[in-house]
């Protein structure tokens, strides 16, 4: 995994190679296929690793819909700071889970964000709702300022846009 993020800090995702990935990790081409079928593979491999470590690195504080908001925000700041996770973001490959399905790291948020509702409406605290209804939409609103919140910084710094990414995020689920 480090092989390959290098790669894509060096080159950025589109020149990406299995055969480099396999030159910087010191093994050969077939050790990498017998893992993976292809790039993208890796690739995807890679940003789940990145996503799964900032959703465990920002525990839940509570069951309440703040500590939901919160965690959310801490989430959504770590993933626009890393620069693996907005290089993919800003590649032709973020198109494929942007537009057309869902990939197993945005899965897996829903998943927690869906508990982490559930929990919260049993409180009081969120709207009643299927929760991964909700979490999906908590998702495309997240994932969407990750993915934009680059061009509306002249506007929106990054405390800013955090600070309404959570009023936004408060108001859907009150």
């Amino acid at each position: 995994m480090a092989a390959a993020a290098s790669c894509v800090v060096d080159f950025g995702v589109e020149r990406v190679t299995l055969a480099e990935i396999a030159r910087r990790a010191g093994v050969s081409r077939p050790t990498v296929y017998r893992r993976w079928p292809d790039t993208r593979s890796v690739l995807a491999a890679l940003l789940t690793g990145h996503i799964t470590t900032a959703l465990s690195d920002v525990p839940a504080r509570g069951k309440t819909r703040e500590a939901l908001v919160q965690r959310v925000v801490a989430v959504a700041d770590r993933l626009r700071d890393d620069d693996l996770v907005m290089a993919v973001l800003r590649s032709e490959l973020a198109l494929v889970y942007i537009a057309q399905r869902l990939g197993s790291s945005q899965q897996m948020l829903i998943d927690a964000l869906a508990a982490d509702l559930r929990a919260a409406q049993h409180g009081g605290g969120v709207r009643a709702g299927d929760p991964r209804q909700l979490a999906a939409m908590v998702l495309l609103i997240t994932q969407s300022t990750i993915q934009s919140g680059q061009i509306v910084r002249p506007i929106l710094n990054d405390d800013a846009l955090a600070a309404e990414l959570a009023y936004s995020l408060n108001g859907y689920l009150s």
